[in-house]
């Protein structure tokens, strides 16, 4: 009689120990997934300030429009080459300052 009801509160403790295990991986994952879109996130935002840089530096340069130029020329995907098809790559404006510009 007593054997049996130990066993049973030894198996109700076991699956709360293991519910509680559950429970804390779950509440892990969830932090990692969090943490990795906060990254992705940093991530992104770091791309369109440089992206966003660059290009208001290639309408005052001539090297970075032309690199800017040629990275779009030479990006890998077709898909994102299409994406700058219509759009008009920066150009410095001419200023006495600028060497390779005629006075």
């Amino acid at each position: 009689m007593f054997g049996g009801e130990g066993r049973d509160l030894a198996e109700t403790e076991l699956e709360r120990a293991e519910k509680r295990y559950a429970q804390a991986k779950a509440r892990l994952q969830a932090l990692k997934n969090r943490e990795a879109t906060r990254q992705r996130k940093l991530d992104t935002r770091r791309k369109v300030i440089l992206g966003g840089a660059l290009m208001d530096l290639a309408e005052r340069d001539t090297g970075a429009a032309a690199m800017l130029n040629r990275l779009i020329r030479n990006l890998p995907r077709e898909q994102d080459r299409k994406a700058f098809a219509d759009w008009g790559t920066p150009s410095p404006a001419p200023s006495s300052s600028d060497p390779e510009k005629p006075s």
